[in-house]
């Protein structure tokens, strides 16, 4: 049963309500592929054996009656280890949070279940989604299936790597500064980043809550779509939750593209920093769209280049604030009130990672009486003219199309300095400060064979031309296997 881990979400939900396959064989042969291909990878942090073929059964059982599951049963499903999961120990990629089991399942988690979907366990992740790489998780490497000497991206890069290996029909990442996109296009997945509130972030552990996102990532565009329709929708426990009903992405996926109106932003191609196989792979998916009756026009982002620097601004601002809640006292061990400061002390340094650290102290300096107007507010100010920006150029057309990642995937170990590896999200961050959906999706490989992605970026609210541009690119494209064992049946 070992090609029903490359069948897709909307086709073993299909197979699994037709009862072609049980949920229970379908589960067995993802766990098997876990437990044989994994150790080389890294991408799962736990795997809940026992748990998901418990749930396999139960839905199971509910076919057998005449019951419907919902829309992803029996579908196999990881959860970047941000995403709190009852039962099931969650830790951010961190060891400050070491062996913590949510007693509740985060809103996009339990809309899962809802639908069917077969939680298989935790993904690897950098520490509290801090990362482009995915090496700064406090427990393992990550490594891409494509190529297990480069990485599988960041911070999502678990996610990523688990279905493009075969290891999960799809996931849940996070998406702070390009998190779920960045790391979909180094291993050629799926990766949808929703409008801001448009998924609610209940119970996705905080990194920079102005930017944070849950999205889904997939071998397909449809795919992609059909977890986006069960994990979307209005939350009142979130109150950044926008009130509209979740979206109907499913007829954007016939729509074509006649008529549609792309911009291709010239910020995001200009520089020696784009590899010249990622624009050229980039630039054919273009072409594709205008066989298809779609309409190319040059746009332009001024501001684009400052949206590194506002956002490493903005992110550890909020960071700072957000991970104070971890300071010995919620999360450690218990002490008299006289040892309270040397454990807050020690907690910070134990528990946190270089990285992690890093940010803390950037955004509280960010954040000090006397810089809060030199830094965080001016770098808001920049935000609102990124977004002013992406406003215009979607009046003049309906969707953008740009590269993610100015190379393919690169080596482990390959990004030096902080600087180098946070000019790994040159292309993704705007997306975030600006409050609009992205999808990326692959267009291509390189000449080395890791895959190249590119990007579409729409009005908010609007995944619906997301889709509907995704899936042309994607027929033009298909969907790829990595070499190896990973890509095998």
């Amino acid at each position: 049963m070992s090609e029903l881990a490359f069948a897709g979400v909307v086709e073993l939900a299909r197979r699994v309500r037709a009862r072609e396959v049980s949920a229970r064989e379908v589960t067995d042969a993802f766990l098997a592929r876990i437990d044989e291909h994994d150790g080389a990878i890294g991408s799962y942090l736990v795997v809940d054996h026992d748990g998901a073929r418990a749930r396999a059964d139960q839905l199971d059982l509910e076919v057998a009656a005449g019951k419907d599951p919902g829309p992803l049963a029996g579908v196999p499903i990881g959860v970047k280890d941000v995403i709190v999961t009852e039962g099931l120990t969650t830790t951010a990629g961190s060891r400050i949070l070491d062996g913590w089991v949510p007693p509740y399942d985060a809103t996009a988690v339990a809309r899962l279940r809802a639908a069917g979907a077969v939680i298989l366990g935790k993904l690897n992740c950098d520490e509290f989604a801090m990362g482009s790489s995915n090496e700064r998780s406090a427990w393992k490497p990550c490594t891409n299936p494509w190529d297990t000497s480069r990485v599988p991206g960041g911070s999502s890069g678990g996610s990523a790597a688990a279905v493009a290996a075969g290891l999960a029909a799809a996931t849940l990442g996070t998406d702070t500064g390009g998190s779920i996109r960045q790391p979909a296009a180094f291993c050629g997945v799926v990766g949808l980043k929703p409008t801001y509130g448009r998924v609610s972030r209940w119970g996705a552990i905080a990194f920079a809550s102005s930017l944070d996102q849950i999205g889904p990532m997939a071998r397909s565009v449809g795919d992609a779509a059909r977890v986006l329709e069960v994990i979307a929708g209005v939350d009142r426990r979130d109150s950044t939750s926008i009130d509209q009903p979740a979206p109907q992405l499913e007829p954007s996926l016939a729509a074509g593209v006649s008529g549609l109106r792309v911009g291709l932003p010239k910020e995001f191609f200009e520089g020696a920093a784009l590899d010249g196989e990622v624009a050229a792979a980039v630039r054919a998916a273009a072409d594709a769209l205008a066989a298809a009756g779609a309409t190319l026009k040059d746009v332009s982002l001024p501001h684009t280049k400052y949206a590194l620097p506002a956002y490493y601004v903005v992110a550890p601002a909020e960071a700072a604030s957000n991970l104070a809640r971890y300071d010995g006292v919620r999360y450690g061990h218990r002490a008299p009130a006289r040892e309270l400061g040397d454990m807050y002390a020690q907690s910070r340094a134990q528990g946190f990672g270089p990285e992690v650290k890093r940010r803390i102290m950037i955004g509280t300096y960010a954040l000090r009486a006397g810089y809060y107007d030199a830094y965080y507010k001016k770098a808001q100010q920049v935000r609102a003219l990124i977004k002013r920006d992406f406003d215009q150029a979607l009046e003049e057309v309906d969707v953008l199309l740009a590269p993610v990642a100015p190379t393919p995937a690169f080596g482990l170990g390959e990004k030096a300095t902080p600087i180098d590896m946070y000019l790994a999200d040159v292309f993704t961050l705007s997306c975030n400060l600006a409050g609009i959906p992205g999808l990326a999706l692959p267009v291509g490989n390189a000449s080395s064979g890791l895959p190249i992605g590119a990007q579409l970026l729409g009005r908010a609210l609007d995944e619906a031309t997301l889709v509907r541009a995704g899936a042309v690119i994607e027929a033009a494209f298909g969907t790829r296997r990595p070499p190896g064992p990973w890509g095998a049946p």
